[in-house]
């Protein structure tokens, strides 16, 4: 089956199970004018997001990795009334387009969006553990930014990280890709992380042939 018939059900089932929704297609359309790169998660994942955190419940949810706010629309739609997402991206013009995005949506009082190295700013975040992280992006640093989301976390909380196939390209061990090499060393280290139950799952479809990791904290 060729990337031509992944998008084509892609967009066949988003198209019956994903609401068409005018602040996040103007997100889309914004992100793309200004030049960022189509890496945001797609609608159907976009929506798979919101789902989890609605089932899980999350009343505080970190994203690491804003690009343009589409994900943080998705996830902030997903909170009670009272919850919060704060969201952290490194490059400044990327969180401008987020900021205006989620401005748009209507979730500025909801959505801390805190700009700068997440290495930088996760440390000002250590107090009452959130329920739900994202992890969405640079892959070398996913191991370090894995570590803080157990710091930052409880027992209970759900942790996904998101890129974690790279085409097929994880099962290359000598691969000189650091994005390769970062994501297998946080594979090594979720498998003998003995705080989390995991498991990854391949995803094929607009965006391309990758997958996610999916965590639960337990201790």
């Amino acid at each position: 089956m060729s990337e031509d018939q992944w998008t084509k059900i892609d967009t066949y089932t988003s198209s019956l199970m994903v609401e068409h929704d005018a602040a996040l297609d103007l997100a889309a359309k914004a992100s793309a004018e200004a030049g960022l790169p189509e890496i945001a998660v797609a609608p159907n994942q976009g929506k798979f997001l919101h789902l989890l955190a609605r089932t899980h419940g999350a009343r505080r949810i970190l994203e690491i990795g804003a690009f343009g706010g589409y994900s943080a629309i998705w996830l902030a739609r997903a909170l009670p009334e009272g919850g919060t997402l704060t969201t952290l991206e490194a490059e400044p013009s990327f969180a401008a387009v987020a900021r205006r995005n989620i401005d748009n949506a209507g979730l500025s009082d909801v959505v801390d969006l805190r700009v700068g190295k997440a290495l930088d700013t996760l440390p000002e975040l250590v107090g009452e553990p959130f329920d739900f992280v994202f992890i969405d992006a640079d892959k070398a640093n996913i191991p370090e930014y894995f570590g803080w989301a157990l710091k930052l976390t409880r027992p209970g909380s759900v942790i996904v990280v998101d890129n974690v196939v790279l085409d097929g390209l994880v099962v290359e061990a000598d691969s000189p890709n650091p994005a390769v090499q970062g994501v297998r060393r946080f594979n090594q280290l979720v498998a003998d992380e003995p705080r989390v139950t995991a498991t990854t799952v391949q995803t094929v479809g607009s965006r391309g042939h990758d997958g996610f990791c999916l965590m639960l904290v337990e201790s």
